[in-house]
């Protein structure tokens, strides 16, 4: 059974929607969460659908469904701050790199934290380097009961993080610390999503902060060129070098918050605030014509 595990941290007139990865849970991003909340944001660490109960949950859920329970978040946020922030932590900035796509009137800045288009890490087995041919496994029919498990050090430098987190994961409990394994469906539709965002960099102009660790044992720093070459936008890049792949939970998210708050003050403190059109009123002129204007 699905547990609710999302929450909602109020604050100032800016505001971040932080979004959590595959099989993943928005605990992951509560240590930023409550730093970008001491500095003045409004933050909301969303749940994605079929995430934090168990794999059936999730295997009933898509890439589609992952991305409109984003939209629904935006939809939310976005009539009560001046400007809205998305960041997400692996597949959760892949989402939120499609939000900025779709919707580039409503995402003022985007945080990427450890990025992960292609799963290539350093502790990623040669069996799960060809992953990205799942779409095409499963859409045959295969591989519906298989899974690939996450293996030490879990995404986690930090020992005393890596040991709390672990032993909450492999103990079962997905709304703490995510589900242990990833299956094949559900990475099959990881990689779809992968696809059609790649395709979509081109139309993403909206400044990006990209963090990732240099030793990232996910998610190599390809996936970082991929974003830097991709948009059109601005593009800041915080490399981290005491971090593997979970950078809002491990050594350096003290950095993570500082780095982030930063930035997106900048981009607040450079745009206009977005005012509601204009209501068009009837006015007639000297000669009895019937115009409209403000």
């Amino acid at each position: 059974m699905i547990k609710s595990a999302d929450f909602r941290l109020p604050g100032g007139r800016s505001g971040v929607i932080l979004i959590h990865g595959l099989t993943g849970t928005p605990t992951e991003m509560r240590f930023v969460a409550k730093g970008l909340n001491r500095n003045g944001f409004t933050v909301h660490g969303m749940q994605l659908a079929g995430h934090c109960g168990d794999e059936a949950d999730l295997l009933k859920t898509g890439w589609r469904d992952w991305y409109q329970s984003v939209c629904d978040a935006a939809d939310r946020l976005r009539g009560e701050v001046d400007h809205m922030f998305v960041a997400g932590l692996s597949m959760g900035a892949l989402l939120a790199l499609k939000l900025a796509a779709d919707r580039p009137d409503q995402v003022d800045g985007l945080g990427l934290y450890g990025t992960s288009f292609v799963y290539d890490g350093w502790t990623i087995p040669w069996l799960g380097r060809l992953s990205f041919l799942l779409p095409l496994v499963c859409g045959l029919g295969f591989g519906w009961k298989q899974r690939f498990h996450e293996c030490f050090p879990y995404g986690i430098k930090d020992e005393r993080i890596r040991q709390r987190i672990a032993g909450s994961m492999l103990g079962g409990d997905s709304a703490a610390a995510g589900l242990h394994g990833n299956p094949w469906p559900s990475l099959a539709e990881f990689y779809r999503l992968s696809f059609l965002v790649r395709r979509q960099l081109h139309r993403i102009r909206t400044p990006c902060l990209v963090v990732h660790a240099v030793d990232d044992d996910v998610a190599s720093l390809r996936n970082v060129r991929m974003i830097v070459r991709g948009v059109r936008g601005p593009v800041e890049t915080v490399l981290l070098e005491n971090s593997y792949h979970m950078v809002t939970v491990d050594q350096e998210r003290s950095t993570v918050i500082e780095r982030s708050t930063r930035f997106f003050n900048h981009v607040a403190n450079t745009q206009f605030v977005r005012m509601p059109e204009p209501a068009q009123v009837a006015v007639t002129d000297n000669a009895g014509t019937l115009e409209t204007g403000i």
